[in-house]
């Protein structure tokens, strides 16, 4: 049976608005030990990633709303999504969860989905995707194509587009994740050893994920940044570490 628990609820003190205590009914005591720790991560880390997102001011909606889908048999896997009314949501599977060997790591991951959102990512890639799809099918078109080629065509010009930056916004979602996750308490360094036990894609051509090498040498760089951020005398943010990185 699938589970799948909202988070936030008055366990956050920040924006979340879901309402009602968290569920643990059919809950495994060793799955529900790790829904706790899970919990103590979202409280600490939403409002870092709140603040940021308005901060950017890229996104309409700040709200974030974190689930968790308890399914045994839904791989280990984090994402982030628009509810219908455009709020963020960040689901982790329980299989994830598992998977992480402490909070830095689970407060990594957290940061580098909540990141997503905060950078615009879904409507850049959405972007892309339609970009990519006008400019294949024109192509098809002018080839004189029929419209089940035409459409065809469409299709794929609409998954190479949505592909095309999709390295780039991970390593994006990487480098805020690491600033979030520093603000809100945790070792970024640590929670990137995650990436250690994680089947590395290598730089395939339109691959969806960097490498994992390069993914670490961007919390790496990051740190530095931050590092020269804190010496400066400065508070740590976006902002702030940016402009220290020059």
């Amino acid at each position: 049976m699938r589970w799948m628990f909202l988070l936030a609820a008055l366990l956050l003190t920040a924006a979340c608005d879901t309402g009602g205590p968290l569920p643990t009914s059919g809950i495994d005591p060793r799955d529900q030990a790790r829904l706790d720790s899970f919990v103590e991560v979202i409280k600490v880390v939403e409002p870092v990633a709140e603040s940021e997102c308005k901060d950017f001011a890229l996104a309409r909606n700040c709200n974030f709303q974190i689930q968790v889908d308890t399914d045994p048999k839904e791989p280990a896997n984090a994402f982030q999504s628009l509810d219908r009314l455009g709020r963020p949501v960040i689901t982790f599977t329980m299989s994830l969860i598992d998977t992480t060997q402490n909070k830095d790591e689970l407060a990594f991951v957290l940061a580098h989905e909540t990141s997503h959102h905060v950078l615009g990512h879904l409507a850049r890639q959405a972007q892309n995707a339609q970009a990519g799809a006008r400019i294949l099918g024109q192509m098809a078109t002018m080839d004189g194509a029929n419209p089940v080629t035409i459409a065809r065509a469409r299709q794929i010009g609409a998954e190479l587009g949505a592909r095309s930056f999709s390295k780039e916004f991970e390593l994006e979602a990487d480098h805020l994740g690491t600033i979030i996750t520093y603000e809100a308490g945790f070792d970024p360094l640590k929670g990137a050893a995650y990436f250690d036990r994680l089947p590395d894609p290598g730089d395939q051509f339109l691959g969806s994920h960097p490498p994992n090498a390069a993914r670490k040498q961007m919390v790496y760089d990051t740190m530095r940044q931050i590092r020269a951020t804190v010496a400066a005398g400065r508070p740590v943010s976006a902002r702030t570490v940016v402009e220290a990185g020059g």
